[in-house]
């Protein structure tokens, strides 16, 4: 009942509210954490792109607390933000971060590594992602961060996750149990996923989008990630799903905002091809059902042009 009741309350639509603007003006942080469930926490990011104004906090910056330490689900975009995240925590308990979950291998999952390495804090991350991120992902990310987070990005160095998994990795934090998932090929390499069966709340990182518009990148498998999302995912049975943009909801909504749109995008890009049209014409297919998203303008052509590529040739 107190889900469902928290579900109602955050997924009303604001009153002209200005969803740009700094909610947090106190902190480096876009907004301070909620209560997903009892005992977990998500510090919900901007669902635009990263600007000094949000200083990278364009992600989901979750936690759990249980009676044995915290675990915090994704290290940050910064060392700033992962200062400022840790100084929430210790607001609402004295119980020492014990393990940082990176969602993938992004720079706003794992910049902020930094911060938690000096505070001798255990990271974990997909081997795939750790590779990402050492490889590719971390140099461009941290370059971007100091072109546009400024002196928000003091501090932030590159620093690898200490520990690695494959498949999965089942942790016992007190009472609390917590399964760190790769479900499949989905967003980008080694997504990861954090289930609370207990509690029966997942922290799903980007496998999962429903405010903000599913990024392609190019080597993105989109019939994999539709795949994962319905064979491994969905029969977990999760009653709250935290993405890793945008607020906390329900299955159905996430399924909307993502196996639906990559399923309509696949429906128009493929009807393009068979009517013999070519990469530049993919740009302009019609996805005006999906305007309402975050990040349509910057997206929606791009993710077009992305999934033309990938069906070419199928």
């Amino acid at each position: 009942m107190r889900i469902a009741l928290f579900l109602a309350l955050l997924m009303a639509p604001p009153a002209l509210a200005d969803d740009t603007s700094d909610k947090y003006p106190d902190s480096v942080l876009y907004d301070r954490p909620v209560e997903v469930a009892p005992g977990i926490y998500s510090a919900i990011g901007a669902t635009q792109p990263p600007t000094y104004e949000n200083a990278g906090h364009n992600n989901n910056l979750s936690f759990v607390v249980t009676g044995d330490g915290v675990a915090v689900v994704n290290g940050g975009a910064s060392w700033k933000l992962a200062e400022a995240l840790h100084a929430e925590i210790r607001k609402l308990t004295d119980q020492p971060v014990r393990l940082v979950i990176n969602e993938n291998g992004q720079g706003h999952a794992m910049l902020g590594n930094s911060y938690w390495a000096a505070q001798g804090v255990s990271i974990l991350a997909h081997e795939d992602a750790a590779r990402a991120f050492l490889d590719l992902d971390g140099p461009r990310g941290l370059e971007a961060l100091r072109s546009y987070a400024r002196e928000n990005a003091e501090g932030t160095t590159i620093v690898p996750p200490t520990e690695t998994f494959t498949d999965r990795r089942e942790i016992r934090m007190g009472d609390t149990r917590i399964e760190v998932l790769h479900l499949g090929p989905a967003h980008s390499p080694g997504d990861t996923q954090v289930w609370l069966p207990d509690r029966q709340v997942l922290i799903a990182g980007d496998i999962a989008f429903s405010e903000r518009m599913p990024p392609i990148f190019e080597g993105t498998c989109t019939s994999c990630w539709i795949e994962t999302f319905e064979t491994k995912l969905e029969p977990l049975g999760a009653e709250v799903i935290v993405p890793g943009h945008g607020a906390p909801t329900d299955l159905d909504t996430i399924r909307r905002g993502t196996t639906e749109y990559l399923r309509d995008l696949h429906e128009k890009i493929g009807q393009h091809i068979e009517d013999g049209g070519d990469l530049a014409g993919a740009y302009y297919v019609d996805q005006s059902r999906w305007e309402y998203m975050d990040t349509f303008e910057e997206l929606a052509t791009r993710n077009a042009g992305v999934v033309f590529s990938e069906m070419e040739f199928e």
